[in-house]
């Protein structure tokens, strides 16, 4: 339990990345560890799709970058990234997505892999552009964007974490 603890406390969200993807092998562990995410009754709602392809990454960086009204890489040079998007007949839908991406970040974290929650995934599948993407893919029934992990290496040390502010638990 202490390791799992300490690569809590030592995770940051990185925002700025070197250009080398990841190994196969830690893409690999990290995707699964996001099918273990805890789900409302175990139904499993949320779907990743990993993107190592650079034009597709490109795209959607672009695609971001518009709907946040900002020319830059909203993915910050990250090369690789995974999008979890999950399926709005499901109450739990966001609880379920969002923990496939907290299991994500964290199991990037304890294999030496940098990674950052970027927004914007809800917008960007609800557009045109983005719900072809997922027709491509061979996806179908009605999915929301949650998140996108963007991953790859720092490209400087994580920075120390915040004092964690004095109110946070209240106990009864």
């Amino acid at each position: 339990m202490a390791e799992t603890l300490t690569t809590l406390k030592t995770r940051r969200s990185c925002r700025a990345y070197k250009s080398e993807l990841i190994e196969e092998e830690k893409l690999n562990a990290i995707i699964e560890a996001g099918t273990y995410a805890a789900t409302g009754m175990g139904r499993q709602s949320p779907i990743i799709i990993a993107v190592t392809d650079k034009a597709m990454r490109d795209k959607l960086s672009k695609m971001n970058a518009a709907i946040l009204g900002a020319d830059m890489d909203p993915f910050y040079g990250a090369p690789e990234l995974l999008i979890v998007l999950a399926d709005k007949k499901m109450p739990t839908y966001i609880y379920d997505g969002s923990l496939v991406m907290g299991n994500m970040m964290n199991a990037a974290a304890d294999l030496g892999v940098a990674s950052c929650w970027i927004h914007r995934a809800k917008e960007e599948f609800e557009s045109e552009e983005g719900k072809a993407i997922l027709k491509n893919l061979g996806i179908t029934g009605d999915y929301e964007g949650i998140g996108h992990l963007i991953l790859g290496y720092a490209a400087k040390p994580a920075a120390e974490p915040a004092p964690r502010k004095a109110d946070y638990v209240y106990r009864i």
